[in-house]
């Protein structure tokens, strides 16, 4: 089975062309959300997030304590790498036992990360999507979507790797500007990838 990962920056719309992907019967693993569920329900995770950044990395009912993580990681690079290296690797098992229950039933898997490149794990997919927008399309989005102002979408923006250094490791690209057809584009992927697999 094909494993096709799949990302974007921020407001690029990438969660809207996996749903497409879902609509075709094409399962999606959503990494980021997995991630969140992870650091409450994964033990050895949850270990290793108190022995690296103190008890108070989770509220008395168990529930992770996102203020106080945040404030240690936001602005600090090395803390961040610190977090990811403990979370990254507990997301790829979460993955491989996903995609091992669904395995015989489909031609293809989808993982949806925003740190696909980042993180490194688009190197344990067999070919990745990047989804694409310009930048004011993308600021735009964002700034209705979250309430938030274009200063904000901007520094988050700066945080990511940009589209052109993406776009060097993705073997697919996806444009959604608003001019072009996503669907026609998602409907075009999945009958090369269902090719892939014959």
């Amino acid at each position: 089975m094909i494993k096709i990962g799949i990302t974007g920056g921020i407001g690029s719309g990438k969660t809207t062309v996996c749903r497409i992907f879902e609509k075709l019967g094409i399962p999606v693993f959503y990494a980021d959300t997995v991630a969140k569920e992870i650091m409450i329900t994964d033990p050895v995770l949850r270990e290793g997030i108190i022995n690296t950044f103190g008890q108070e990395s989770y509220e008395n009912d168990g529930r992770l304590n996102n203020k106080y993580i945040a404030q240690l990681v936001f602005n600090d690079k090395k803390e961040l790498e610190k977090l990811n290296a403990l979370v990254h690797p507990a997301v790829f098992r979460a993955f491989d036992s996903w995609e091992e229950a669904i395995a015989a039933d489909v031609p293809y898997t989808l993982k949806e990360a925003a740190l696909l490149f980042e993180s490194g794990s688009y190197q344990l997919c067999d070919k990745n999507i990047l989804v694409t927008a310009p930048a004011a399309v993308k600021i735009e989005r964002v700034m209705e979507r979250d309430g938030v102002t274009r200063a904000q979408v901007e520094a988050r923006m700066d945080k990511q790797l940009s589209d052109d250094e993406k776009n060097k490791m993705a073997d697919f690209l996806i444009t959604n500007d608003e001019s072009q057809s996503v669907i026609l584009q998602v409907l075009e992927l999945h009958h090369q990838f269902i090719n892939l697999t014959k």
